[in-house]
């Protein structure tokens, strides 16, 4: 299960997605909205993404995480349009025999997932917006967080 979708992530989906009875263990992550980044209040964020790319993207961090961990199943979905507060932007599930490999796999998976993606979140604060590219847009190679770097989304580029 790798998807973009303009709904609600259901993380009871994503975990009955890796069940397996060979699966001793499944790891999750869910990133939401906080009320606050970087010192400002944050009202939304707004997501953008070339989602046929970075559907191919998940495919090939699900592919390299197999390879590195023994694992069952990964999956990874991302919220596009207006996520509230509180609200999940990103799901990650994996299953494993065992909760090292499921853990480390899900790890690798958002961390993957933050550099290589096309997707653009718009963060709405009090006093103003930004937009913040994944670290693909970039070419800084410092490995730094994706919410350090600021770009604009293809849209607001115009393209």
């Amino acid at each position: 299960m790798f998807e973009i979708t303009d709904r609600p992530i259901d993380i009871t989906t994503l975990v009955g997605f890796v069940a397996d009875p060979s699966a001793g263990a499944v790891a999750t992550f869910l990133g939401t909205t906080r009320e606050t980044n970087r010192g400002r209040k944050v009202l939304k964020l707004e997501y953008e993404a070339y989602a046929e790319m970075a559907v191919l993207e998940f495919e090939k961090i699900a592919a390299e995480v197999m390879r590195k961990w023994e694992l069952v199943r990964v999956a990874i979905v991302h919220r596009i349009g207006v996520v509230p507060l509180g609200e999940a932007s990103v799901g990650i599930a994996v299953s494993a025999p065992h909760r090292r490999d499921a853990i480390e796999a899900c790890h690798s998976c958002i961390d993957s997932l933050k550099l290589v993606a096309p997707i653009w979140k718009k963060e709405h604060f009090e006093g103003g917006e930004i937009w913040i590219g994944s670290l693909a847009d970039c070419d800084h190679g410092d490995g730094g967080e994706a919410h350090a770097h600021t770009h604009e989304s293809p849209a607001a580029r115009g393209a």
